[in-house]
């Protein structure tokens, strides 16, 4: 049950990310929710990796939303230098 909690949490949180990030996005709606997640997923499992959450226990929203934006900011820089 954790999983999919960590999954619908980064769904959101993948919304919320587009939507502070400033500039305009081209990337589409599964894009946007796929990078939510990871970055959920990044959040929850590199969190308990660095020792910041105890195993089992998943990040908070805020933790969620910064490993979210920090792979939305990534994916920025990969597609912008993909594209020139």
């Amino acid at each position: 049950m954790g999983i999919i909690w960590t999954i619908l949490i980064g769904f959101i949180v993948g919304l919320l990310a587009k939507m502070i990030m400033p500039g305009r996005d081209p990337s589409g709606f599964f894009i946007t929710a796929v990078i939510g997640i990871a970055g959920s997923l990044l959040a929850t499992y590199g969190g308990q990796a660095m020792g910041l959450y105890n195993a089992g226990e998943a990040a908070g929203f805020i933790g969620s939303l910064i490993g979210a934006i920090i792979l939305l900011v990534i994916y920025h820089m990969v597609r912008n230098k993909t594209t020139t």
